[in-house]
């Protein structure tokens, strides 16, 4: 298992395949290499690119050194980037696609940089209620992980309540309970950006590098709204709606979209 040594010592695990320029993947919440769709993505664009998956920290077989901080993610992420060879093309999902935002405005060496659904929540087509992210860093000081999960799940993404008595049943559900302490982390990274407000219009004006913002046809009139109110705030953005798509990742559909956009 290859690793490289984040900025503050955490040990960052992650996998690599194919050959040609780097391309990194960034996980979205719960999702680590083993568990969620970027294994699979990797797998179809490798005969393109080297690209790279990791498992961000807390999660898989990497490390967590406290105390957590978005900045440090930011070095597991710059890291890594070294370990490509110092310059990388960089795709994030869902909180994953909010990392890899924060990266490029902190200068990271990213060359071409792709998101898929920032879940930014920019007006009142969906509210999140009060207490939240509280009530999830709560159970997870408590060690209670199913609770946390059921509030992130049902409260937060929108998940049927039965559907988190069909989750537990499943063979997945250790790994899923496993990484339940890593949800605090990916609620830093969205930070205040689920509100209910318009984006800032100055928090992102020094990413100059080409951007690929997309959406599913399927997604949420939510999701959308955030994403093509990001869009309008990086005029040298590109943005794409992928028909028939909803939330998830499908290695199939966004392949060749980002065949067509990193070159």
């Amino acid at each position: 298992m290859p690793t490289t040594t984040s900025a503050d010592g955490t040990t960052i695990a992650y996998s690599k395949v194919g050959s040609g320029r780097p391309v990194i993947l960034v996980d979205g919440a719960m999702c680590f290499r083993g568990m969620g769709p970027l294994d699979a993505l990797a797998a179809v664009l490798a005969p393109d690119y080297t690209v790279y998956t990791y498992d961000r920290r807390g999660r898989g077989e990497s490390g967590d050194t406290a105390p957590y901080s978005v900045e440090r993610e930011v070095e597991d992420l710059d890291a890594l980037i070294k370990e490509a060879g110092g310059s990388a093309n960089v795709f994030g999902c869902s909180s994953g696609a909010v990392l890899a935002l924060e990266a490029a405005t902190r200068g990271l060496a990213i060359e071409k940089l792709a998101l898929y659904e920032p879940p930014f929540i920019v007006d009142d087509s969906r509210e999140i209620p009060t207490g939240y992210m509280d009530r999830i860093r709560e159970h997870i000081a408590a060690d209670r992980r199913p609770e946390a999960l059921r509030e992130f799940m049902v409260t937060g993404v929108g998940m049927p309540a039965i559907m988190m008595v069909v989750m537990r049943l499943m063979p997945a559900w250790k790994k899923i309970k496993g990484v339940a302490h890593t949800l605090p982390y990916d609620m830093s990274v969205v930070g205040t950006t689920q509100e209910g407000k318009p984006l800032p219009v100055d928090r992102w004006t020094n990413i100059t590098m080409p951007t690929l913002i997309a959406d599913g046809a399927k997604s949420p009139a939510w999701m959308r709204n955030g994403v093509r109110n990001l869009t309008e705030l990086l005029p040298q953005a590109e943005y794409r709606n992928l028909a028939g798509q909803n939330h998830m990742v499908k290695p199939k559909v966004h392949a060749p979209v980002l065949k067509d956009f990193f070159g």
